[in-house]
């Protein structure tokens, strides 16, 4: 399949795990359900690729951003998760925008693209400034989700095109570290849900739509995809988050955010991919190279 068709699917579960997420707010904590994300990712991962194996093998340097993928994982997803709480969902996902469209102006390289970013970045700027006098503390954390949002996009891309433990087995090996990481953070609010069996249930559902899913789409896409185009991309999750919030959460936007999302749109069809990403990959891969 294109790789625009695995970003499409990463595009929808990105925000309907995290709309589920919210509704199980009403049974467990904000970071228990952090938590429970990412253990039931964890254990998928562990049971489908076991990347325990392979870890082993690694240099220091492929360790190192395996483990630090693993780190914005955990705390990614607990500001993530504590923003959404507060805020609307689209919202969100307008200020996480923010870092990977930094990426896309740095990888522009032809006039029609900074055009692409102009209008986007205009469609980012009216979803935030509609809702932006808000709670504090979730704007905050929303900032901080977007920072380390973009740090994502930036240690999955290398993991992607990693030629050993690269793809799915990076990504499953670097969800058992972020399981290590989120265990103090979210643990103690989770125990409520093991006497739960419908919580625990859930939990295990927003862990496979959320980290799972999405998250094995992403490498799909990203191995095939310059780091670029793909962050342009992104552009899609804002208006994404919305519909899903709509449907699912009845978070219904006004007009100004409806303008923004027309705005984000625009600059994806404006966007044209670098062609001569390509013929570069298909010159590593005649030479025995991982693109």
């Amino acid at each position: 399949m294109p790789p625009q068709t695995y970003f499409a699917g990463s595009a929808v579960f990105h925000y309907l795990g995290p709309s589920f997420a919210v509704l199980l707010f009403a049974r467990v904590d904000v970071l228990g359900v952090a938590w429970l994300r990412i253990a039931a990712a964890a254990l998928v991962f562990a049971a489908w690729r076991r990347p325990w194996h392979k870890f082993r093998t690694l240099d220091h340097t492929g360790q190192a951003l395996i483990v630090a993928l693993g780190v914005v994982f955990a705390v990614m997803n607990a500001c993530f998760y504590i923003s959404i709480d507060r805020l609307p969902l689209a919202t969100v996902a307008a200020i996480e925008f923010i870092g990977p469209i930094v990426l896309a102006v740095i990888g522009a390289r032809v006039g029609r693209n900074f055009a692409a970013v102009l209008a986007a970045a205009a469609g980012v700027y009216l979803l935030t400034h509609v809702r932006f006098i808000g709670e504090p503390v979730g704007v905050g954390f929303a900032f901080a989700n977007a920072a380390l949002f973009t740090a994502y996009i930036i240690l999955a891309h290398r993991v992607s095109r990693r030629s050993t433990m690269g793809g799915v087995d990076g990504l499953a090996a670097a969800m058992l570290c972020a399981f290590v990481f989120v265990l103090p953070i979210g643990l103690l609010d989770a125990v409520p849900a093991f006497s739960d069996p419908i919580a625990l249930a859930a939990g295990l559902g927003v862990g496979i739509s959320s980290s799972v899913i999405p998250y094995v789409f992403d490498q799909l896409a990203m191995a095939r995809l310059p780091r670029a185009t793909y962050a342009l991309f992104v552009a899609l999750l804002p208006a994404t988050a919305t519909v899903i919030g709509v449907i699912v959460l009845r978070q219904v936007p006004s007009l100004l955010e409806v303008a923004g999302i027309a705005l984000v749109m625009t600059g994806v069809v404006l966007h044209q991919p670098d062609r001569l990403k390509p013929r570069a990959c298909d010159r590593r891969q005649r030479q025995g190279e991982r693109p």
